[in-house]
């Protein structure tokens, strides 16, 4: 399906560690028509990193200019860092006939939401429980006590906002949350 005429596009949201970056490459490697909108950040690119890739990696100055002229969907500060979602790459990505997917925060998803309305699905993944979050986050290895203790206070608010979401799937098994991710997905490209 071509997506030129109904510029529909697909957000997914979740915590940190929850498996939305999973989800999100098993959808674009399944379906050639939806394309990942590439965000922008003020975070040095990390090796291996590209330009335009895996983010458009902008100075601090060229992010607020950007802010200020009204670029962005959405951007929050993270970290330390900022990342936004630029409205010229989601609707460069339409006008290509493709479904932008947006791998974004809870409060960008909701401010993404009210503009998009009935042209877009939002998916929020929860994990089962915080204990089981709390032990993907710990087993990945690239977390200290305090980055761990941020990422859960985040996840235990993030949570709190799954029902304002078109849908929420809970990521216990990925197969199985995967499969529910697509139903939703198939229903919302071929409508």
């Amino acid at each position: 399906m071509n997506n030129k005429e109904t510029g529909k596009v697909i957000v997914i949201v979740a915590p940190s560690g929850a498996g939305k970056t999973t989800i999100a490459r098993k959808l674009l490697a399944d379906y050639p028509e939806i394309k990942f909108s590439t965000s922008a950040t003020t975070r040095p690119a990390r090796e291996g990193e590209k330009d335009g890739r895996e983010y458009y990696f902008l100075s601090e100055e060229e992010f607020n200019r950007k802010v200020e002229k009204g670029d962005f969907l959405e951007w929050e500060s993270y970290s330390g860092n900022k990342y936004g979602t630029l409205q010229s790459e989601v609707d460069k990505l339409v006008e290509s006939g493709y479904f932008p997917l947006l791998d974004i925060e809870v409060k960008g998803a909701l401010n993404v939401q009210r503009i998009y309305d009935s042209n877009l699905v939002s998916i929020f993944i929860k994990p089962p429980s915080l204990e089981v979050l709390e032990e993907r986050l710990t087993n990945r290895g690239s977390e200290t006590d305090e980055t761990l203790s941020k990422r859960l206070k985040r996840a235990e608010m993030e949570m709190q906002h799954a029902d304002d979401f078109d849908y929420s799937v809970v990521n216990d098994d990925l197969e199985t949350a995967y499969a529910e991710v697509k139903e939703i997905i198939e229903s919302f490209i071929t409508d």
